[in-house]
């Protein structure tokens, strides 16, 4: 069975794990968080770089930073995973989910001002399979309203737009390092804090509401609760799996993009042939291979085409529902304008197999077997 994903190692993660047992220091921000917190600092040109217990909680603690109250809005598109919503619903918010585009499935930035309201709080932009959203564009709409801009870069660590990396250009970044991710700790995240106002009060969130950070750096004699906040700090364990893999970050990255690469160029004809439509990246965006989609023609061909992979025993899934046509999506959001794309592409899309050292000759059979089945 050629699996969807295989979670990255890269042979490290034992040494350093083992490291934090003979340490005997498993709680978090430790060394392995440090020298985690401190990679990615320098490498995405951040502010501060927090680790956390997930890209959810990176997202939670966005909208307390970004003081998300009962009755604001918060703009994102309806193409994303749950807790891009649910992150800001916590605080009290609307979700006003706005249309995507068919080419990159990123959020629609020309349909984002219309959105806007009196009670807009902030921009969720979602950076799809790790392509950047056109972040230029939003980030002007958020000057002009004066509107925080929180980037969901759960899928794009290492990809990067005009220059920059996704996560770093926001007014804060989140990143996921889950197991499905290209970087991997199991369960993680990070969040950038890129506007030096929103670190101190960041620490603070992240330690349950404490100044306890402040206290470690000598900066008062004693500390206690502050503010909001909960508990945020994944364990050094996690932190020490997580360095592993952040210093071979360029191998897993180049490895990735020559499978993304493989797929891409053995499957041209397909869509020459309008059989298909493979994924489109702009000119200014460079992206981390983080998965490897095409469409189909229609809910029903996506439908015949998983099953007919899986009985030659390849794994292949679609990805989100929606949010807006959801139970919940009802509840606590609405959609702004018409559903000309999200829906439809929605039900197009399906994820091939993708992962870290993935051998070719499985890439060629998955390959082998698309033709198969369209020709």
């Amino acid at each position: 069975m050629i699996l969807f994903n295989v979670p990255a190692v890269t042979g490290k993660e034992q040494e350093f794990i083992e490291r934090v047992v003979q340490n005997r220091r498993f709680s978090g921000d430790g060394e392995f968080t440090g020298l985690s917190s401190r990679w990615m600092e320098s490498k995405f040109d951040t502010t501060k770089a927090l680790l956390t217990t997930s890209c959810t909680h990176a997202l939670e603690m966005s909208a307390i930073l970004a003081d998300i109250k009962e009755g604001d809005e918060v703009i994102l598109p309806s193409y994303t995973f749950v807790s891009t919503a649910n992150a800001f619903v916590l605080r009290g918010a609307k979700i006003v989910f706005v249309d995507i585009r068919p080419d990159t499935m990123n959020i629609d930035e020309t349909l984002i001002e219309a959105a806007i309201t009196p009670r807009t709080k902030a921009i969720v932009p979602v950076h799809y399979a790790g392509v950047s959203c056109e972040m230029d564009a939003i980030m002007e709409i958020a000057e002009k309203y004066n509107l925080f801009v929180i980037e969901d870069a759960a899928q794009g660590v290492m990809s990067k737009y005009k220059g920059k990396y996704l996560g770093s250009i926001g007014h804060l970044g989140c990143y996921s390092f889950h197991e499905t991710k290209n970087y991997n700790c199991g369960e993680g995240g990070a969040l950038l804090v890129n506007e030096l106002p929103f670190v101190e009060r960041a620490e603070i969130i992240r330690e349950k509401g404490t100044d306890r950070s402040r206290f470690f750096r000598g900066q008062v004699d004693k500390y206690t609760w502050v503010d909001l906040g909960s508990s945020y700090l994944p364990s050094e364990i996690n932190a020490a799996f997580l360095y592993a893999q952040l210093q071979t970050a360029d191998v897993i990255n180049e490895n990735r993009r020559k499978s993304w690469d493989l797929y891409y160029r053995e499957l041209e004809e397909l869509q020459r042939l309008e059989r298909i439509t493979l994924p489109f990246i702009p000119d200014n965006c460079i992206h981390n291979a983080h998965m490897f989609y095409l469409k189909c023609k229609s809910l029903d061909e996506r439908t015949r085409l998983i099953n007919f992979l899986k009985s030659n025993e390849i794994q292949s899934v679609f990805h989100y529902i929606p949010l807006h046509s959801s139970k919940a999506g009802e509840k606590f959001g609405y959609f702004h304008g018409m559903d000309n794309h999200t829906t439809k592409e929605s039900e197009k899309l399906l994820r091939l197999p993708m992962y870290y050292d993935m051998n070719s000759s499985d890439i060629g059979k998955v390959i082998e077997m698309l033709y198969k089945f369209y020709l």
